[in-house]
């Protein structure tokens, strides 16, 4: 029979590495939108499917209850940051 103590142990080594893995797409999310920001800041062609990607795999880690959904994001979103930025 595994104690307590072994079983709250494992638990919390889940949520570790279920909050790592989130914190790892978080970062992969951030740099796919920037590098989406600098090419339409460029005024070169660019599409937001990698970073949905990456959103939609963060969302799914979301459903657990631990971490913060976030929203997919559109060119229109990308295009609107950047017109602002540039104010």
């Amino acid at each position: 029979m595994t104690s307590v103590h072994e079983e709250i142990s494992a638990h919390s080594q889940k949520q570790h590495a279920h909050i790592q893995s989130f914190l790892e797409l978080e970062q992969k999310r951030e740099q796919a939108i920037e590098m989406a920001v600098f090419k339409c800041e460029q005024n070169e062609p660019f599409t937001t499917d990698e970073i949905n990607a990456i959103t939609s795999k963060m969302n799914e880690l979301a459903r657990g209850g631990i971490v913060p959904l976030r929203k997919l994001v559109t060119n229109d979103m990308v295009r609107e940051y950047v017109e602002r930025k540039q104010k």
